[in-house]
C-alpha cells in the first residue's frame, strides 16, 4: 500500500512538474486578418498574413533597424562597393543555422550557395524553381532586377559578389526588402530529389527566430522559437497566428484575452479601445498611400482629360469622413509626406463637379460612360473599407454621368487579375518597404513595372527617365530634385487618384512588452515578451 502510495505521489509530482513547464511556456497569439498566399516573400506584395509570418522565418542579406530607415548587417556582416558602383561584395555571417523541422534536417549551415539560390530563382527563367508557385516575382520584376543584376559570383563559402549592369543608388535598400529573404538551397535540392517542388513555398525553411510547425487554412499558423537562432533565442516559446478576417471578431478576441495583438481595427472602434484599461492602442503615421488607379490601356482612360475629370469628381473629404473617420489625411502625391523628396508644392485636384463635367465633354463624353471600380476584399491601413469607399466614388461619378459597377474578387484573385489589367479602375495601396522614394515611384508607376506593381499600366517616358536618372546618382540632393520633378508629371497626367495616407493603429494586450509598430508595415515578434 505504501509502495502504491509512493508511486501515486511520484506520478503526481511528475505531472505537476510537466504542468509547471507548460505554464511557464510563453505563447503569443497574433489575431491576423487573413490566410497567407504562401510563405515565400519574393512571390507576393499583398501585405497579407504571409508578410507578418514570413518576416519571422527568413533573414536577409541586409536589414533595417526597427523604426528607422537605416540599413544594418543581416546575413551579410558587411559589404564593399566598387568605385563605379557596379560591383557589390558581401561578406557573409558564419555560424547561422537553418531550421530543423519535421520535414527537413539540415546538414550544413547558411553559406553563399543559399544567397545565390534565393536570387537566381527570381532572375533565371530556366532555374528549376523559377516557375514554382506561379513564378511571379513582383518586387524583383518591378524594380527591373533581372536586367540590373548581370551575374552573381561565389568567391568562397562566405563571400558573394553581385555584378551589376549599371550603378543603382537604392540597391542595398532594395535587397533588404522581402525579395532578399534567404532560403536553404539544400532544402530546395532535397525537394527536387523527392519530386515535391510545390511544397517548397508552403512548408518554409529559413534562418529566422521562429520555426514553422503547421498551417491550417483559414484557421491557424503555428511556430516555435528557433533554439539556435544566431541573434539569440526569442523570448516567447510559441507563436500562433489566429486567422480572423472580421475586425470586430478580432477585437472581441483581444478583449477576451484570446489574443495579444490584432491589426487593422475598425476606425469606429478606436475610441473604445483608447478607453480600455486592458488594451494598449499603439499608433504611428503610416509610410503608405491608398489610391484608385485608372487602367490607361482602356479607351476612356487613354485621354488625360478623363482621368483629370474623374479626379475632380471624387469627394475625398467625404471618403475621409466615412471610411477613415479621423485616422488619415488626404493624399496629393504618390509618396507619403513622411518620406524624403516629398513635393509639398504640388496642388491637388479640387472637388469640382462642374469642371469635371466640362472636361468630360471636351474629351468627347458629354453624357459620361460606363466603367467599373474594383474594390479590395480585405482591410489595409491605407484602405480600411474598400467597399464603402467604392460606393462613395460610385455616387460621386454618377453626378458627372459616369456609371460605375463595383467588382470584387477573393484577394489572391483580385491581385492576379488586376496585375493582368482586367480592371478599368482599381482600388489598391502601398506601404513602403525601405523608406526610399524609388520603392513607391518605380515599383508602382514606372514603365518597367507594367505587368507587376504598375496597376495603372501607365508608361510615361519622361517620368520613368527621371526615375532612372535618380537611381544612377548617390547624391541625395540630386535624387530629391529628380523625384520632385517626377511628382509634377504624375499629378499632371493623373494615372491615379491619390486618396489617403493613413495612421496605423495596432491594439495589443497590456501584458505585452517589447513590441513596436514596424514603419514598413510588417509585424515583428522577435524581442517581444509577455509579463
Amino acid at each position: 500500500m505504501k509502495w502504491r502510495n509512493f508511486l501515486s505521489i511520484a506520478s503526481i509530482a511528475v505531472i505537476c512538474s510537466m504542468l509547471a513547464v507548460s505554464v511557464q511556456a510563453k505563447t503569443f497569439v497574433y489575431c491576423s486578418e487573413g490566410s497567407p498566399e504562401g510563405f515565400t516573400p519574393a512571390l507576393y506584395t499583398s501585405g497579407t498574413t504571409f508578410d507578418a509570418s514570413s518576416r519571422q522565418l527568413f533573414d536577409k542579406l541586409a536589414m533595417f533597424k526597427t523604426g528607422e530607415t537605416s540599413i544594418e548587417p543581416g546575413l551579410a556582416t558587411s559589404w564593399d562597393v566598387s568605385e563605379d558602383g557596379k560591383t557589390y561584395t558581401f561578406h557573409l555571417r558564419k555560424g547561422v543555422d537553418f531550421h530543423t523541422t519535421s520535414f527537413f534536417k539540415p546538414t550544413r549551415q547558411f553559406n553563399a550557395d543559399d544567397v545565390i539560390f534565393s536570387f537566381m530563382r527570381q532572375k533565371d527563367k530556366n532555374h528549376p524553381y523559377h516557375k514554382v508557385s506561379g513564378g511571379s516575382y513582383e518586387y524583383f520584376e518591378s524594380m527591373d532586377m533581372a536586367a540590373l543584376i548581370a551575374s552573381i559570383e561565389k568567391k568562397d563559402d562566405y563571400t558573394v559578389i553581385f555584378h551589376l549592369t549599371r550603378p543603382e543608388a537604392p540597391f542595398i535598400a532594395n535587397i533588404a526588402m522581402d525579395l532578399g529573404s534567404i532560403h536553404s538551397a539544400e532544402y530546395a535540392d532535397n525537394m527536387i530529389k523527392a519530386g515535391t517542388l510545390d511544397d517548397f513555398d508552403q512548408k518554409p525553411v529559413g534562418t529566422g527566430p521562429f520555426v514553422f510547425v503547421s498551417y491550417q487554412k483559414d484557421s491557424t499558423i503555428r511556430y516555435v522559437a528557433h533554439d539556435t537562432y544566431w541573434k539569440g533565442r526569442a523570448k516567447i516559446d510559441k507563436l500562433v497566428f489566429s486567422i480572423t478576417p472580421d475586425a470586430s471578431v478580432r477585437y472581441a478576441k483581444l478583449k477576451a484575452g484570446e489574443a495579444h495583438l490584432m491589426p487593422y481595427p475598425n476606425p469606429a472602434d478606436l475610441a473604445a479601445m483608447k478607453k480600455d484599461a486592458d488594451i494598449n492602442l499603439m499608433e504611428k503615421e503610416g509610410l503608405n498611400v491608398g489610391y484608385l488607379a485608372f487602367n490607361v490601356e482602356k479607351k476612356e482612360f487613354q485621354d488625360v482629360r478623363v482621368r483629370q475629370a474623374l479626379s475632380m469628381a471624387m469627394n475625398k473629404q467625404a471618403i475621409m469622413d466615412a471610411v477613415f473617420q479621423g485616422s488619415g489625411k488626404i493624399a496629393k502625391n504618390p509618396i507619403p509626406p513622411t518620406i524624403w523628396s516629398y513635393n509639398d508644392d504640388i496642388k491637388d485636384y479640387e472637388y469640382d463637379v462642374a469642371a469635371a463635367k466640362k472636361l468630360l465633354a471636351d474629351a468627347g463624353y458629354p453624357n459620361g460612360f460606363e466603367t467599373d471600380i474594383w474594390a479590395m476584399p480585405v482591410q489595409r491601413p491605407y484602405n480600411p473599407n474598400a467597399r464603402r469607399m467604392a460606393e462613395i466614388i460610385q455616387a460621386d461619378w454618377a453626378k458627372v454621368g459616369v456609371k460605375a459597377k463595383i467588382i470584387s474578387y477573393e484577394w489572391g484573385e483580385y491581385l492576379k487579375r488586376s496585375m493582368a489589367g482586367e480592371h478599368s479602375t482599381v482600388l489598391l495601396g502601398w506601404t513602403g518597404d525601405n523608406g526610399d522614394p524609388d520603392n513607391f515611384l518605380s515599383v508602382l508607376l514606372s514603365c518597367e513595372a507594367i505587368g507587376s506593381g504598375n496597376r495603372a499600366r501607365w508608361c510615361n517616358e519622361p517620368f520613368s527617365d527621371l526615375l532612372r536618372k535618380a537611381k544612377l546618382t548617390a547624391d541625395p540632393k540630386e535624387r530629391t530634385r529628380l523625384y520632385k520633378e517626377a511628382q509634377v508629371i504624375f499629378k499632371e497626367q493623373a494615372p491615379w487618384v491619390t486618396i489617403a495616407h493613413s495612421v496605423v493603429y495596432e491594439p495589443m494586450s497590456k501584458n505585452v512588452v517589447g513590441y513596436k509598430i514596424d514603419p514598413f508595415g510588417g509585424h515583428i515578434f522577435y524581442g517581444v515578451d509577455l509579463k
